[in-house]
C-alpha cells in the first residue's frame, strides 16, 4: 500500500504595494498570514511600484518601465496576491492595455493579469475559504474602495469573512460603495472636491454607529483616516486584513501609538 504524498499548496507571490510596505507593513504580514493559513506558499518577491500613479497621470512610459518591472519579478508563481483592489486592479485590467500593441510583451501582461487576484477575492473565489479564525471586539462597517469594487467585483468576499470573526458586528454604511475622495492623484489635484467627498463619508461612518472602518485599500484608509482623526471622532481604522487575521496589537490607522511605560 503507497502513501499518498500531500500536494503543496498554490505558490503565491505577495504584491505588497507601496503604501502597505512604507506605511503599514502590518497588513503584509497579516496578508502572509491568511495566505499561508489557507494553505498557501508564500513568497515576497524583490519588487516596486506597479506604476498606477504614473499611468494616472498619462505617463505611458514610467508605467510601462514599472509594469515591466513586475512583470518579470513575478514570473513563475501560480498567483499573484495583492492586499489591495487597486494595485491588483491595475495589473489585472490595465496591463493588458498597456500593452497592447506590443506582440512581445502583451502576452506576458496578459499572463500576469490573469494569476492576479485581491486578497479577499482570492481567499473566497479561488481558494474557497468559508471562515478565518480570528476574534475582534466591536462594531465595524465597511468601506468599498472604487477599484476593488468596480473593476475586480470585491464587495462580498470580505463580508462573508468578516461574519465569521467571532465578537465583530458587522453593520453598514449608507453609500458604503461611494467613493472616499482619495483617488491617488485626485486627492493632490483637487483638495477641496476631495475633502467634500470624504467628509460625507466621514458622516456616514459616524452614523452607522460602528466604533471600527475597515476596508480593503490602505490609500483609501488613510485618505479616511485622517479625516477622522482632524474631526476629532474616535473610530478606528484598520485594513480588513488585519481584523481577518486576528493581527490587530498595532494602533489603528492615524492614530497614536500607545506609549510603553518606563521602568524606574
Amino acid at each position: 500500500m503507497t502513501a499518498e504524498v500531500a500536494r503543496p499548496g498554490p505558490r503565491v507571490g505577495l504584491f505588497v504595494t507601496c503604501l502597505v510596505d512604507l506605511m503599514r507593513p502590518s497588513v503584509g504580514f497579516a496578508a502572509v498570514k491568511l495566505l499561508e493559513d489557507a494553505g498557501c506558499t508564500v513568497e515576497v518577491p524583490v519588487q516596486t511600484c506597479c506604476g498606477q500613479p504614473a499611468y494616472n497621470s498619462g505617463d505611458r512610459r514610467t508605467t510601462r518601465a514599472l509594469a515591466e518591472q513586475v512583470i518579470e519579478n513575478f514570473r513563475g508563481f501560480d498567483y499573484v496576491v495583492a492586499p489591495s483592489g487597486s494595485c491588483a486592479g491595475m495589473i489585472r485590467k490595465h496591463y493588458p492595455e498597456l500593452f497592447r500593441d506590443d506582440p512581445n510583451w502583451l502576452p506576458r501582461a496578459t499572463d500576469l493579469a490573469a494569476r492576479t487576484h485581491e486578497l479577499t477575492s482570492f481567499l473566497v473565489d479561488v481558494l474557497k475559504v468559508e471562515r478565518v479564525e480570528a476574534r475582534y471586539e466591536g462594531r465595524v462597517t465597511y468601506h468599498d474602495s472604487c477599484s476593488g469594487l468596480r473593476e475586480l467585483g470585491v464587495a462580498r468576499q470580505p463580508r462573508k469573512l468578516l461574519k465569521t470573526v467571532e465578537g465583530l458586528e458587522l453593520v453598514e454604511m449608507r453609500e458604503s460603495d461611494v467613493c472616499c475622495g482619495f483617488g491617488g492623484t485626485f486627492a493632490v489635484k483637487y483638495g477641496e472636491i476631495s475633502d467634500a467627498i470624504v467628509s460625507k463619508k466621514t458622516e456616514n461612518i459616524a452614523e452607522s454607529g460602528a466604533d471600527t472602518l475597515l476596508a480593503g485599500d490602505l490609500g483609501c484608509l488613510m485618505n479616511m483616516a485622517g479625516k477622522l482623526a482632524r474631526e476629532g471622532k474616535a473610530t478606528k481604522v484598520r485594513h480588513v486584513a488585519e481584523v481577518l487575521a486576528g493581527m490587530t496589537d498595532d494602533a489603528p490607522i492615524a492614530a497614536a501609538p500607545a506609549r510603553r511605560s518606563e521602568s524606574a
